[in-house]
Parts: structure tokens; sequence; C-alpha cells
């Protein structure tokens, strides 16, 4: 693979489309990045559990936060590595863009996630796999019935960016190819999953194939079918890792859950106390001046976020050659060595077991299996038997970009999962009672 063409302004379902030759208050590069700032998908986020529940009076981060926090690290990434690469690409203008697609692909990672936080992935796949729905699997292909048994919220957002639901433009939110290249962490359909993740259902498969060939990403060398993955998901994937395990303690600490000298000491961790004498010693002055807990904890978060991020590129660095050849099997946060790597190791630990594990964020993943699954079985069993009257009028609650016309049960089944992964937490709840007959309006 090279730079020249990885980096590309060809848009899906606008491949015959061309630029136009006046001058443009943006690349093509940050009209993606609008694009998805200004989307529905985008703004129902702020209403969609990251790994807390969502408080009345402590904001933790929502998947909306999560990914404006994510897409800002991302550009640091990206602006790094293009100081890098221009001197050696300098005829090649969209190098020097690299942060813009990156900070974008960071935008859009989460799009597809459904409500309650990750157990909502696990709630669809439960639903086919144990649930209800399984009565549905002789109706699918193997790799049908897969892309709902392991449903992935990666495969989900790829979707979604793509995707003509009825009403709307070919290509979806027509994004660049290199934009949507770069969010494809698993560039492998689901029958080839070794775990439930993947990058794109059967029904996008087509459009990956299309995009990794004119941006000349290669196969897994020895596959016929698995994807190296685009260079600059590695950066996608590192900024994601940092704010998701980084964050989550500063979050912790503002519920209570981990105390300030725990969670001082897990940052503080990161630091070498020979190699980053200096380091330690400009943070002991500023938390001398700085005597807020809260704003401590801020500025300790800050720092270990600038470190993995020059980490994280110093990485990439190295390993370039082996990136662009599809050899590093490697995530750049799994490549960290030294202080950095038992650090983030002792981090993680400390997520599952304390962090991850509390009460409220069980309670959560509980009631989100059981709102999915009951969403799921309504609407699945009611486009599938569609001629009831029961199923009519459940069928009439269905947002008009659902609807289909298609003889199809894949199609039939994945209109809903849509439907259901697309809500927010609230609007999930809501419907859910509705359905149950749970606080009807005018009903005691």
């Amino acid at each position: 693979m090279n730079w020249n063409k990885l980096l590309s302004t060809t848009r899906l379902g606008m491949e015959d489309w061309t630029i136009s030759d006046k001058i443009e208050d943006r690349s093509q590069f940050q009209r993606d990045y609008d694009r998805i700032i200004f989307s529905s998908p985008f703004r129902r986020m702020q209403n969609k559990t990251q790994v807390f529940p969502l408080p009345q009076h402590i904001f933790v981060h929502n998947r909306l936060t999560h990914s404006l926090e994510v897409a800002s690290v991302g550009r640091s990434l990206g602006n790094l590595l293009a100081e890098k690469l221009i001197p050696e690409n300098y005829e090649n203008p969209l190098v020097s863009e690299i942060g813009t697609i990156v900070s974008t692909a960071c935008l859009a990672h989460d799009l597809g996630n459904p409500p309650f936080g990750h157990s909502g992935e696990a709630a669809i796949s439960n639903f086919f796999e144990k649930g209800a729905g399984h009565e549905f699997e002789r109706q699918l292909t193997e790799g049908e019935w897969k892309d709902f048994t392991h449903f992935d919220g990666n495969a989900n957002a790829f979707r979604i960016l793509t995707h003509q639901f009825n009403g709307k433009r070919p290509g979806g939110f027509a994004l660049t190819y290199s934009t949507l290249a770069s969010i494809v962490k698993y560039p492998y359909e689901s029958v080839l999953a070794k775990k439930p993740k993947f990058g794109f259902f059967q029904s996008e498969k087509e459009d990956y194939k299309k995009i990794a060939n004119q941006l000349g990403i290669e196969l897994k060398p020895g596959s016929s079918e698995s994807f190296c993955r685009h260079p600059l998901v590695y950066l996608v994937e590192a900024a994601d890792d940092i704010c998701y395990q980084v964050m989550d303690l500063e979050d912790a600490f503002k519920l209570g859950i981990l105390s300030y000298a725990e969670t001082k000491s897990l940052y503080l961790g990161f630091y070498d106390i020979e190699k980053d004498k200096k380091y330690i010693e400009n943070i002991n002055t500023t938390l001398m001046r700085v005597t807020d807990k809260n704003e401590q904890i801020s500025y300790l978060r800050a720092g270990v976020i600038g470190k993995l991020i020059y980490e994280c590129i110093g990485i990439f660095t190295e390993n370039q050659q082996c990136i662009l050849a599809g050899n590093f099997e490697s995530s750049l946060i799994g490549s960290l060595k030294g202080k950095q790597a038992e650090a983030m190791n002792t981090v993680k630990e400390i997520s599952y077991s304390q962090v991850y594990a509390h009460r409220s964020v069980v309670e959560i993943e509980i009631a989100g299996y059981k709102i999915i699954g009951t969403l799921l079985e309504e609407f699945v069993g009611a486009i599938m038997n569609p001629k009831d009257l029961y199923s009519k009028k459940i069928l009439s609650l269905l947002p008009e970009q659902y609807k289909i016309q298609s003889d199809s049960a894949y199609l039939k089944i994945q209109s809903i999962v849509d439907f259901v992964s697309g809500m927010t937490d609230v609007f999930a709840l809501d419907l859910y009672r509705k359905i149950k007959g749970i606080s009807l309006p005018g009903v005691v």
C-alpha cells in the first residue's frame, strides 16, 4: 500500500462527480467532517450511554462527548503523522489533510452503537442467537445469520455511513473513500470473524471491496477475503483506546467509584521516575497551585493523554513499513512498552474489576437486554408476519426511512435492527413502556 492511493477524495455514490475548480472554503475531508457533525445519527449520540448511566447532576461521558474527545485526540495523532510524512510525500497535497481524515473517522466510529452501551450489541446478538429471533435462522445464509448473531457496532457504523436508506441519496453520507476506510477496524465479514468483531455486513460487502480496490488496500497474505487495514485505522483505534481507558477513570472518580488517591496514582503510573523527572516536577508544582481535586484529576488526565499520543506516533513511525505491508498485527496501544504498558495494563485491570463491574453499569446492561430484546421481538415478529392486525399497528410506528419493499428475510430483519440500534436510550425506554402498556397517557 502507498499513501498516493490511500488518500483519495472520491466519494461513495458520487464517483462520476467532478470537483469544482473554483476556490472552496473547505477541503473535501473537511466536508466529510461537517456532514457528520450536522447529521441526525451524530446528534442522537448525546443520549446514548457510553459506560455509565446518564445521571442528572453529574455530567459523565455519553457517546457524543466521547466521540468529540476521540476526534480531538485523533486530529493530534493525524497532524503529527502528517508532519513526519510530508518531507517524503511533498508532491501529494492530501498528506497535510491526514489530521482531518482521522478526526472525521473518529467522529463517526461510534455511530453504529445501539443504546445502553456495549451491552446493546450483546443484547441484539443474544436475541437472534438465544432469543425469539432464533426461529429465522433457516431463512438466512450463514453470513446473513452471523451478521445478526455477532452484531457489531463497527459494521453498523459503516452501514449507516454508506447505505441508501429509504428516501435517502445513494452512498449514504457520500463520504470520501479514505474517510470510510479509516473507520473499518476489522476489514472482513462476519463469517471470517474469530471473535464477535467484523467490519461490514453482507449488505455492504461490495461497497467495501470497491473502496479497498481503489485505495489499493490489499488482501491479507494467504487470504482471499480478509483485507489489510487502512493505515489510518491504527490512529483512529489509538485515539479511541486512549479516551476510552483514560477518560473512564475520571468519570469513575466523579461518580465516587474510585477515590482521589486511587485515580491520581493510576494517572501518575504512566510516568517513569527517572526518565520523566522534569514532567513529574512540573506536575507537582501545578498540583500545589491548583487545589480543586476535580481540576487536579483533569490536569493529570490531560497529561497522560498527551504522553500517549506521542508514544503512539512513535510506534506508528517505527512500524510504518510493516503497517503499509499489512504485517502489523497489534494495536498501537497494545504495542506500548515499559512504564506506559505497565500503567495501561493496571488501568485495564482496575477498570474491569471496579469500574465496568460497578452496580450502576450492570443495572443499565440488564435494562438494555430487556428493552432491546422486547423491541426486537415485537418489530421483527411484525415485519415477518405483516398481515396480522397487531403487526400492522406495530409497523405503523416504523419511521419511513426504515420501511422497505422486499421479499428478503435478511433485508426485512435488517431494517428493524437499523431502527432499534439507532434509538437513543430514552427513546428505546419510552417505546418499550408504551408497547408494554406502562405509563400510557390518561391511564392510571
